[in-house]
């Protein structure tokens, strides 16, 4: 499945937070730092940008798709 290319920071954030238990911790600088311990503790920081480059956006997908056990395209689907 293609990444989506106007996908912001915050946007991402509020996705993860909603569809995969991640909960804000802080942020430093423009990192916004995520948190969850189900099913085990992972901890990720994604910048804040205005739009994130695939490269960095498929480092994210891939992280949580390994710390939840899911597919990174149903991911995707989400966003």
């Amino acid at each position: 499945m293609k990444l989506p290319r106007n996908l912001s920071g915050s946007e991402l954030v509020k996705a993860l937070c909603k569809h995969y238990d991640y909960q804000r911790v802080h942020q430093e600088g423009s990192h916004i730092i995520l948190q969850t311990e189900t099913p085990k503790h992972h901890r990720i920081s994604i910048p804040n940008h205005p739009s994130l480059r695939p490269g960095t956006l498929n480092a994210i997908l891939k992280a949580v798709a390994q710390a939840k056990a899911v597919g990174k395209d149903e991911i995707v689907q989400k966003l």
